[in-house]
């Protein structure tokens, strides 16, 4: 018989999703503060939610 050509597989690291969950809300909650801060700083000083289109 041959041997095996093929390379040997790789173990797959687990990661467990409630970690991972948390982090990905807490990444989502931050960025849409940081959005809204944005909008109102543009408001204020432009009179316009996206300057140039509204």
């Amino acid at each position: 018989m041959r041997d095996n050509v093929y390379g040997k597989e790789v173990a797959v690291a687990e990661t467990t999703s409630e970690s991972y969950l948390e982090g990905a809300e807490r990444t989502n909650g931050q960025l849409a503060m940081i959005g809204v801060i944005a909008a109102l700083g543009a408001y204020i000083t432009t009179g316009q939610i996206i300057p140039g289109i509204f």
